[in-house]
This record gives C-alpha cells, structure tokens and sequence, in this order.
C-alpha cells in the first residue's frame, strides 16, 4: 500500500491509501492542536501565570514564554529527526505525539500565579519546552513518511494531507474558541475556559497514539536505514554536502513560518487587544479562512503535480509581497473585514502550506532527510515565527503595528528570490 507508483505508471486507477494518509496526518493535527490553542487563547490564560495587574506586561511574559519554547524547536528536529532517521518514521512519530499530549495536559492542570507564584510561568515553561521539542520532531517525521510512501508524480497531492490535518486542526482550536468566547464570559474564559481547551488537547493525543501504531513504515527508509546507520555528523554533512538546500530550505520557510504564525496565531490577539475587535467575531472570521484554507490545500497539491513546484511557490510569494500591507488596513472591529483578511492571507497560504511536506523532502537525500529538515526548518520557525506574536505586540504597544506587516513582505521577497533557485522536482525520484 505504500509504494503504489509501479500501479500508476502501469496505466492503472490510482487509489489513494486514504487510511495510512489519514493515520500519518491526523497524528499532526493533534501536534497543531495543541501547540495552537496556546496562541488563540493566551490573550485569556496570561494573567494567570503572570502578575494581572500590569495587563501589558503579563501578554509579553505569555509571548515571550511561547517564543522561547520555539527556540527547543531546532533541538527537538536535531535528536528526533535523527531518531527517525536511525529508528524509522513510525518510531519518531510515536514519540513526538507522547510529548506534545503530556505537554497540554500539564498546562491544563497548573496551577498560578496567585497560588504559587514565580513557579507558575516556571512550570508553563517547561510544558512549553516538552512541546517545543515535540513538534521540532514531527514536522520531519511526518513530512518525510508523507513523501516517502507517494509515488513520484503523485507527491504533491499526499503532501497536501499534512496540512489538511493541520488546517483541520486549526478549525478545531478555532471553534473551540467561538463556542467558549459564546457561552463564556471574560471571567470565566480567564478563570478556567482556557483549561478546557487544553485537556482536549490532551486527549485528542491517546486518539492520534493509537492511529499513528496502525502505520507501516515507508520503504524508503528500510532501504536506507543501513546507509543512516553508517552515517556520521548528519548535521555537518547537511552543511557540507547540500549547502544550496540548506540555504534553499531557510529562506523558503522564512515566509512559510511568518504566514503561519501572522494569520493563525498572532493576529488574533492583535485585533482583539489592539485594533478593539470583538473576540467571538475575531474566531468566526478564523474560522472561516481556515475552512477556505482546508479546501484549498489539496488542489493546489494536484496543481503542483501537473504546472511544477516552482509556478505556484513563486505565485504565493509574489502575492503575500503586494497584499499583506493592505490587509493589515482591514484589521478592525467589522467581521466582515476580519474575514477578508483572515480569507486572503489563509487562501494564499494554502499554496506554500500544500507543498511544504514535498519541497522540504526533496532537497536532501533519504538518510539525511529528517535530520536536515528538521534542524533547519526548525531553527528558521523558532527565529521568525516562534517571535511573531511577541514582535507584532511590542511594536503595538509602540504605536508602530504596520512594521510587522512591512516585514512579513519583506520576508516574501527573501522567499521568492529563493524559489527562483529551486530545481523543478514534480514526477521525480527521491534521492
């Protein structure tokens, strides 16, 4: 079921294994879950790990403690990635799961600062860390045994799962968010509506545990595993041996992770506490660019097999250079106004977002794979993405929010040059 390429190139029907992609991908959406529902509902649970009556100054520990995990990000892709790379995909899938469901129940049960002072963000931090190194591994994992099991002229379409779950997980935490801003007041949302979301969280992971043990590991990796084994320094040879990619892979994901965490996460308390938008409409307009975002990954996947990586990776940068400035001017207290920007930015996202899986894996050779994405995609995200909430609220709280948005085009210009270096690799061979 996993190498079905001899099928499809003999003229036969291709059938998606939709319980294997279904399987790998839903484990992610757990992973997304949880690391997302820290970012939508910070703006509630800050001053409960930090003093509440300095507001401002309780938001920035809170995004600051969501920054600083980010930077166990490149650790965790550095020891997990490698993990997958000796142990297998599967084996690397499992453990980033455990961490990342530990890691929200914890936060769901801590207690705060009024009851233990300084231990409170203390404790979030370490939970934050644990998560931190999980997802640094699963976005490797996850992201190679997608592209290893496709068949070559097919990538595009099984990369797109990883972010349907992805997107699929976002709506989740998103509609979450407008069920508890709806029958919650901000009391309650303060005092205990933001726990409830990370004990979802938290079980959601025993749902995704027990999926992810039903898979079977990719052949790509059994035929390399020896190759991995007899490998040394990984790091180094991912430098040494494929610089291009390295360099390739940064500057791709520079605007990959500012879209990410610009639209999914650090806007919604930049409306909210900044440009005075209603928080129930802030979750609906999420919620519906999520949807679009959902809809669209797959087909841009198709597309990507069928025009090449390249047209649509340069389409997506060029746009987000030229609209994300006039966006940021719609960021106010309409919901129709909020579902536009929350529509465009998402509905252009998705063309990154469905081939990221099969850009990432084609730039290094199997037995290097996990390990060099996750180091260098990783250390990209804990740089500029893992930063995004706490920048765009410094620079607010300095009367200066559209240099964020100046820098998120900046970004995509950086992006573009570095598409224009890629090779096209639609239909062909992993290494």
């Amino acid at each position: 079921m996993a190498r079905t390429a001899a099928t499809d190139r003999a003229g036969e029907q291709h059938r998606l294994p939709v319980r294997t992609l279904v399987s790998a991908s839903i484990g992610n959406a757990v992973e997304w879950f949880d690391w997302t529902v820290y970012a939508t509902f910070l703006v509630y649970f800050a001053g409960q790990f930090f003093p509440s009556d300095n507001e401002a100054l309780a938001l920035i520990g809170t995004t600051s403690t969501y920054a600083l995990a980010f930077f166990f990000r490149p650790l965790g892709g550095i020891v997990i990635g490698r993990f997958a790379d000796l142990r297998g995909r599967k084996a690397g899938m499992l453990l980033t799961i455990l961490l990342m469901a530990g890691g929200s129940l914890v936060i769901a049960v801590l207690p705060t600062y009024e009851q233990v002072g300084w231990f409170a963000p203390v404790l979030l931090l370490l939970a934050r860390i644990a998560q931190g190194l999980s997802l640094g591994g699963e976005v490797s994992g996850a992201s190679a045994y997608l592209a290893e099991i496709a068949p070559p002229e097919r990538r595009g379409r099984y990369s797109a799962f990883f972010y349907i779950s992805t997107g699929s997980a976002l709506l989740l935490a998103s509609l979450l968010g407008v069920l508890l801003t709806a029958v919650l007041d901000q009391q309650q949302l303060e005092a205990y509506g933001w726990r409830i979301a990370f004990g979802i969280g938290g079980l959601l992971g025993l749902v995704g545990l027990w999926l992810r043990r039903s898979l079977t590991e990719s052949e790509s990796f059994e035929e390399s595993a020896e190759k991995a084994r007899a490998t040394t320094h990984p790091l180094l040879r991912t430098i040494k041996e494929h610089p291009k990619s390295v360099l390739q892979l940064c500057g791709i994901t520079l605007l990959n992770t500012l879209s990410y965490y610009t639209f999914f996460s650090a806007l919604t308390p930049f409306a909210i506490n900044f440009r005075d938008a209603d928080g129930n409409d802030v979750f609906i307009a999420l919620s519906v660019g999520t949807a679009l975002f959902i809809a669209l990954c797959y087909p841009y996947g198709a597309l990507s097999d069928r025009v090449g990586r390249k047209p649509v990776l340069l389409a997506w940068a060029a746009a987000t250079a030229v609209l994300v400035v006039p966006l940021s001017f719609l960021v106010r207290d309409d919901l129709f106004s909020l579902i536009i920007v929350f529509c465009v930015g998402l509905g252009l996202y998705a063309a990154m977002a469905s081939l990221a899986p099969a850009i990432m894996s084609e730039l290094f050779p199997t037995e290097l794979r996990a390990t060099g994405i996750g180091a260098w995609y990783n250390l990209t995200v804990a740089t500029f993405g893992g930063t995004a909430p706490l920048v765009i609220t410094a620079l607010s709280n300095r009367d200066m929010p559209m240099v964020f948005f100046w820098y998120v085009a900046g970004g995509a210009v950086v992006a573009f040059l570095a598409i224009l270096t890629l090779r096209e690799t639609k239909g062909t061979e992993l290494r």
